[in-house]
């Protein structure tokens, strides 16, 4: 049902943690997928920075330090201000509820304490744990129809380590035409190798059919100093 949904205009607030300390502050954002977004960090005077990715291109104002930086889409550009270095595409479907998957030869499946686990592993020895929990009274109804909520996705390396791990919370059924779709108001990304922690509570989502193009680019503004963003140090 989810994926019925292809763009999200939406109000966050997000708290992210890492080695360079905290911050929290209001996001306006767009989501579409396959993967672009902009995100417009808020403040009582207006917008502080702007990030945006068409997919293929990135930008970067900071309008603070009259500063713009530009390249390609990558985990590390994006992660220059939402703190999480993930592809453009990872980061539009957490974003818009789901998860993506790795690539996997084996899958089992499980109950664990009050929900199904779902196991993927790859031939390199790296796995994923998929969980849904189900709804309220659904859990009395025959496996076929009962209500799933994506709840957690975590990432693991061949020697068992997490890469990351997303949780989901806060599910809210929100119209579109005939239907009503759960959308996770909380979600929360953890990286434990780069100690990043970002938490994203949602104050308001509504369902987009067709963004403009052009709310994926920007330009820079007048006497703002441009740099090239790499994506390799």
């Amino acid at each position: 049902m989810r994926e019925r949904v292809t763009a999200i205009q939406a109000e966050a607030r997000v708290d992210q943690r890492g080695k360079e300390g905290r911050v929290k502050g209001t996001v306006l954002m767009f989501v579409q997928r396959p993967g672009r977004v902009r995100f417009d960090v808020m403040t009582q005077f207006g917008p502080a920075a702007i990030l945006t990715s068409d997919g293929e291109a990135f930008a970067f104002s900071d309008l603070r330090e009259k500063r713009y930086m530009y390249g390609a889409t990558c985990p590390r550009n994006i992660a220059r201000l939402i703190g999480i270095p993930m592809s453009v595409q990872e980061t539009a479907i957490l974003l818009l509820g789901g998860t993506s998957l790795i690539e996997h030869e084996r899958t089992e499946i499980e109950w664990v304490q009050d929900r199904y686990r779902i196991k993927l592993r790859a031939p390199d020895g790296s796995r994923q744990e998929v969980d849904f929990a189900v709804v309220g009274k659904d859990m009395e109804a025959p496996t076929a129809q009962q209500r799933l909520r994506l709840k957690r996705s975590e990432i693991f390396d061949p020697k068992g380590r997490s890469i990351w791990r997303v949780r989901y919370d806060e599910y809210r059924v929100l119209a579109m035409g005939e239907y009503g779709i759960a959308m996770p108001f909380e979600v929360h990304v953890e990286q434990p190798a780069t100690d990043t922690d970002t938490l994203v509570k949602f104050k308001d989502i509504r369902f987009e059919s067709d963004v403009p193009a052009e709310a994926f680019v920007q330009q820079p503004r007048p006497g703002m100093q441009q740099e090239e963003a790499l994506c390799e140090q």
